[in-house]
């Protein structure tokens, strides 16, 4: 009996896009299914993230012509973190693959994932992107200083240009799963499980339709929460700070001291101590917004509230109503 690869797909406004996603993984699943070898069932699993588009008759339309084809249409748009849990969760098959519906995740890399799979030791077969270059100025080198600062502020070692377009073994799966947080960051949890994976490059394929759901605002919080789930490094800085701080002032005020004593001059200098309260003040509300910004994470999750609500699947039809 041939093995089972669920071929997990998160989506959000991809009306446009899915038809020609569709077109292209069905060519790639008949050349999984007829490898020499190591031949491979697929299922594809969609995960609509609260679309507001037609992108859910598009998903019910390739439920009705394929039941292989599965999907899980969300209440509202719940964030890709979310969509990736809950596609690993209702994920049936041995191995599960993760990639973006847009088609930058070329599908015809399946093959290759999966023969390095099943082939070598590894656990996972990971994907990076090798071509920064075709990426405007500001996301390739934001991107890259994210990469360095995330690696340096924590314990991971992320891939610099490491993308969730990855393939796993179930063991490697059910790992992910049992990590209960709400604030998820998915390329921390991967690095943080361990097991063995095995790092491939590619070349971003170019979006046929659509437009990308990614604004620099967006990156730039994603960023900010990655971050803040997986390095307790800012409230170490603030500590710190707050010490060299405390030095600098006691060292001042010794000095003042002294100049008084000797010299018998008169402490001036408004403007500066102006320019001191206005720095020490700013620092204080950095740092408790800081301090906040961990205090809220905290906070959500002893709510225990789901990372989403599911409204429909392909067997249950307005499960929300």
């Amino acid at each position: 009996m041939n093995k089972l690869l669920s071929i997990i797909v998160p989506c959000f406004n991809e009306e446009e896009v899915l038809p020609i996603f569709i077109e292209a993984i069905t060519k790639v699943r008949e050349e999984l299914k007829n490898l020499p070898d190591c031949p491979c069932d697929t299922e594809l699993l969609f995960i609509d993230d609260g679309s507001s588009d037609s992108t859910l008759e598009v998903l019910r339309s390739f439920n009705a012509a394929d039941s292989s084809v599965r999907y899980i249409s969300f209440s509202r748009n719940f964030g890709k973190e979310a969509a990736i849990l809950a596609g690993l969760k209702n994920a049936k098959g041995d191995y599960s693959v993760l990639m973006d519906a847009d088609l930058q995740h070329p599908p015809e890399l399946l093959p290759k994932m999966y023969k390095e799979l099943i082939t070598t030791r590894c656990d996972s077969v990971a994907m990076y992107r090798d071509d920064r270059k075709k990426e405007g100025f500001f996301r390739r080198h934001f991107s890259s200083l994210f990469f360095k600062i995330m690696n340096k502020m924590s314990k991971l070692n992320i891939v610099n240009g490491a993308t969730d377009f990855r393939m796993m073994k179930r063991i490697m799966v059910n790992a992910i799963l049992s990590m209960p947080e709400t604030n998820r960051f998915s390329k921390g949890i991967f690095n943080w499980v361990g097991f063995d994976t095995k790092w491939l490059p590619f070349e971003t394929g170019e979006r046929p339709a659509g437009e990308s759901k990614w604004s620099a605002g967006k990156l730039i919080s994603y960023s900010f929460d990655a971050i803040l789930s997986f390095s307790e490094t800012p409230l170490k800085i603030c500590s710190w700070m707050g010490i060299i701080f405390c030095f600098i002032s006691f060292m001042i005020g010794i000095f003042h001291f002294v100049k008084t004593l000797i010299f018998g001059d008169p402490v001036a200098g408004f403007p500066t101590l102006y320019l001191m309260l206005l720095l020490i003040g700013g620092l204080i509300l950095l740092f408790l917004g800081i301090t906040g910004q961990y205090l809220a994470r905290i906070y959500l999750e002893i709510k225990n509230r789901p990372v989403y609500i599911v409204k429909e699947t392909e067997t249950e039809t307005h499960k929300g109503d």
